[in-house]
């Protein structure tokens, strides 16, 4: 077992990238004849028109010559909107990003050979796989560091379990640190000064920070004990996305945080990558945690490895004050958002697959009919597709609620509806969410090249077109307005959750099963028009009705 731990793989990281090809930019016709289909749900007939006129005269005038503009950079670039995306996207937003930006989610090993226990926090905390250099451990408001990898070998488990043990009886024997790490849950621009005073107070406060940010992952030891069940993983969710400020790195993007009860997740910043990378990464764990039967079945030798260093700030009245509002501005944020994640375990994929639904989509559609009964209209929908068929490819925008789904949702609220026409706009409701899903992955999505061509405006200092300014683009969810955003998490065992992304809307994140549904919903609290619970019984209730929709349909 000690040599598979020093293993390597055979294929690595980014190796075939530079076989995939390059990024498209999509036909300026075929993207704003999408848009302007995205757009009929939430306007009516003059608003509609006065929208069309505005895309008639952006594809005419400027925004041909936008668009010769980024064609112009695409051929400099295998990638043309890497750069903008992680700036526009995540760099450039200054509300606090661990909250509002970083995704979270729990480990699915509470439902095998980790179940909720007291006493196993450190000896779970063994890891298997391949690591640069060092880990970063947050306990307590302290920071400490170990190297994973001596004399050229990866340290075992049980030294991991050692190094682990050091630090949580020197915390929990010791008064607790300034707790630093709560800087990175402030506003950004705010964190920035803060860290350049850090900075200013102490050249070793540069490279204790340097240490943290270029470890392999920060290793969170929390104290609480979260309940969770396979049904209900609401509390541990809350605690991963809204959990302590002092023993979390915001900017990092991997923080694996542990509980007292041996139940773990994680909290990660999502400007590097984005939710599939981490969902493997767990997968992976979870798969091996299951071939192991959850314990080291290696050697118990623990060498006489280097204790793990602890890295002290030096810190003044400023820093503490800086502190304490951090953790004052994110504590109050964290209280008002409102986390439910359940199971629905009547069925699963497989029974939708039977009936030749795509699952996905039919969680989708099951959204749209649960906001559409809860609210009284249709949700403006973003929906994540992966374009990791190009090179560096990320994410582009499906946008869910099309005029199919509201008629579906229509047919539904209408009494005098039969079964079959409601059956019959389901299932072009469907059609039309797969072909989309299929275009945004393939790079023929609109959003992102709505995007680049407004980028281009900006940067060549030109005013705004009238096609970002129009209430309808916003209100479609253009410009980051959507009121449900949303993601398909995958078929493992893997379970994560956002923050909505604006105030009145809800953060939907789901994982598919055989036998079952696991959603997770977010609301703000302060927002009196959405419940983030209410939404999820819409949802199930909806499960119900689209199945027995099909089955009574062929009756």
């Amino acid at each position: 077992m000690e040599n598979q731990l020093a293993k390597s793989a055979e294929e690595r990281t980014f190796q075939y990238q530079d076989s995939l090809p390059s990024l498209p930019v999509p036909s300026l016709e075929e993207s704003l004849k999408r848009y302007l289909e995205s757009v009929k749900p939430f306007a009516n007939e003059e608003e509609y028109k006065k929208t069309e006129e505005i895309v008639r005269k952006f594809k005419n005038g400027i925004g041909g010559e936008l668009h010769q503009k980024l064609l112009e950079r695409a051929k400099g670039k295998r990638n043309w909107l890497e750069e903008w995306w992680l700036n526009v996207a995540y760099l450039d937003v200054r509300m606090p990003s661990q909250l509002n930006v970083n995704f979270a989610g729990p480990a699915p090993y509470i439902e095998h050979y980790w179940p909720p226990k007291e006493g196993t926090q450190l000896e779970r905390g063994k890891s298997e796989g391949h690591t640069p250099s060092h880990i970063a451990v947050l306990c307590r408001g302290r920071v400490f560091v170990f190297d994973a990898i001596q004399e050229g070998c990866l340290i075992t488990p049980p030294e991991i379990l050692r190094q682990l043990t050091y630090i949580h009886q020197k915390c929990h024997s010791e008064p607790d640190g300034p707790g630093i790490a709560a800087l990175t849950s402030e506003e950004r621009t705010r964190w920035a000064k803060a860290r350049e005073y850090l900075v200013s107070l102490d050249p070793e406060n540069l490279t204790m920070l340097e240490k943290i940010q270029s470890s392999l992952l920060v290793y969170s030891i929390e104290d609480g004990s979260p309940h969770v069940t396979p049904e209900d993983y609401s509390q541990v969710t809350t605690m991963l996305l809204t959990g302590d400020p002092t023993v979390r790195w915001g900017d990092k993007s991997y923080n694996l945080i542990s509980f007292a009860n041996g139940v773990f997740g994680c909290n990660c910043d999502h400007a590097p990558y984005d939710a599939m990378i981490i969902v493997n990464i767990s997968h992976y764990i979870d798969e091996k945690i299951l071939e192991n039967e959850g314990r080291w079945k290696g050697s118990e030798n623990v060498r006489d490895i280097p204790l793990p260093e602890e890295l002290i700030f030096t810190v003044d009245e400023k820093v503490l004050d800086d502190i304490n509002q951090a953790k004052a501005q994110y504590l109050k944020q964290a209280s008002d958002l409102q986390i439910f994640v359940y199971a629905f375990t009547s069925f699963g994929k497989k029974l939708t697959k039977k009936m030749r639904l795509h699952p996905d989509t039919f969680v989708q559609l099951a959204l749209q009919l649960a906001y559409y009964r809860l609210h009284g209209c249709p949700g403006c929908c973003y929906e994540t597709a992966m374009t990791r068929y190009f090179y560096h490819g990320r994410t582009e925008t499906v946008r869910s609620c099309t005029v199919e789904a509201v008629r579906w949702c229509q047919s539904m609220q209408n009494p005098y509806a039969s079964l079959l026409e409601r059956q019959q706009k389901m299932l072009q409701a469907f059609a039309k969410h797969n072909k989309m899903m299929k275009d945004c992955s393939t790079g023929k999505g609109f959003d992102r090249h709505l995007l680049g061509l407004s980028l281009i405006a900006k940067e060549e200092g030109l005013p705004i077109p009238e096609l970002f300014t129009d209430p309808l683009f916003s209100k479609s969810g253009g410009g980051g307005n959507f009121v449900l955003s949303t993601s398909l998490i995958g078929y493992f065992r893997i379970q994560g959750v956002v923050a909505p992304m604006v105030h009145n809307g809800y953060g939907f994140f789901y994982h598919i099963r055989d036998n079952r549904f696991v959603v997770a919903c977010t609301a703000w609290k302060s927002c009196p028009e959405t419940d983030a619970e209410k939404l999820i019984e819409q949802i199930f209730h909806a499960f119900h009705d689209m199945i027995q929709l099909m089955n009574t349909a062929h009756l």
